[in-house]
């Protein structure tokens, strides 16, 4: 049975990942911040009869301590590592103006440094084996920007510019790097985000507009994350796996349109698609 790490399992994508891979055969090591937040996770691998395949550890990807434990927890169990499920993540919504720099430095932290961070201090035992698989859960914000978004967006194309250059390094070792890009999908990031919508803000318009919006979007738009759960589970699964996989319609129109469309014209779009035009400045 191969193992997997995945980080951020409390909710969301990495719940339900951890789920899926429980399912198909996968020793499973899910990590979150807050082990206080287990319940439902704890939940779901019962309904799914995984129990005896899921195993829950601690992990903060800003704290090097933090890693250590996990990894030293994972060491324990006596198994090598076959891979590792980026998923943790953080964002806030607002216009960058209005952010503080610690906000913006967070949503790095944790979505950048992070990643960095727990992928360098496992790679010395994935050389060693030479193999292992690095799946990181990107996003549509890696492909267009985003209005009242813009630390999330710039986490994901730098995570995406980190794992296109750190493949060539990689490869010798049997080591691959994957992207998982999902669009958007009913997870808890909505919710648990904090949004920064000061009314003497420059910017208070747009924000609001942006606020009505997008939860209408999400509302009528976002897919189930079993989705996005078994494209990870395929692309760990899959003897040569794609390097980008962009998961539903609007990331897969993106991830096509980059590149080929002027950023004017992707802004037009977005523009139009979220109504700007109606924004009274």
């Amino acid at each position: 049975m191969p193992t997997v790490l995945i980080t951020g399992t409390s909710s969301g994508f990495g719940l339900v990942t951890t789920v899926e891979l429980a399912k198909r055969g996968w020793n499973v090591v899910a990590t979150m911040r807050d082990l206080g937040k287990r319940t439902e996770l704890d939940r779901a691998v019962a309904a799914a009869n995984a129990g005896k395949l899921v195993r829950v550890e601690q992990l903060d990807v800003t704290d090097p301590q933090s890693i250590d434990r996990a990894i030293a927890a994972v060491d324990l169990q006596g198994r090598p590592l076959d891979a590792v499920v980026h998923n943790a993540g953080v964002a806030v919504g607002g216009a960058f103006e209005d952010l503080t720099d610690a906000q913006v430095r967070r949503v790095m932290d944790v979505n950048y440094f992070g990643v960095l961070a727990l992928t360098q201090r496992l790679l010395p035992a994935l050389r060693a084996q030479r193999r292992g698989r690095i799946v990181i859960v990107s996003s549509e914000a890696a492909f267009a920007g985003q209005p009242a978004n813009s630390p999330y967006c710039a986490s994901k194309w730098a995570i995406e510019g980190w794992a296109e250059s750190v493949a060539y390094e990689l490869e010798p070792f049997g080591i691959e790097i994957v992207l998982i890009e999902p669009g958007a999908y009913r997870t808890n990031i909505w919710e648990s985000s904090p949004r920064v919508l000061p009314e003497t803000s420059a910017y208070w318009p747009l924000l609001r507009h942006l606020e009505v919006t997008i939860e209408t979007y999400v509302a009528k738009l976002a897919r189930d994350p079993v989705e996005v759960a078994k494209a990870i589970a395929n692309a760990l699964d899959a003897p040569r796996p794609r390097f980008r996989t962009a998961v539903g319609p609007a990331a897969r129109f993106l991830h096509l349109a980059r590149g080929k469309l002027p950023s004017r014209v992707v802004r037009k779009i977005f523009g139009r698609f979220f109504a700007l035009n109606k924004v009274r400045w």
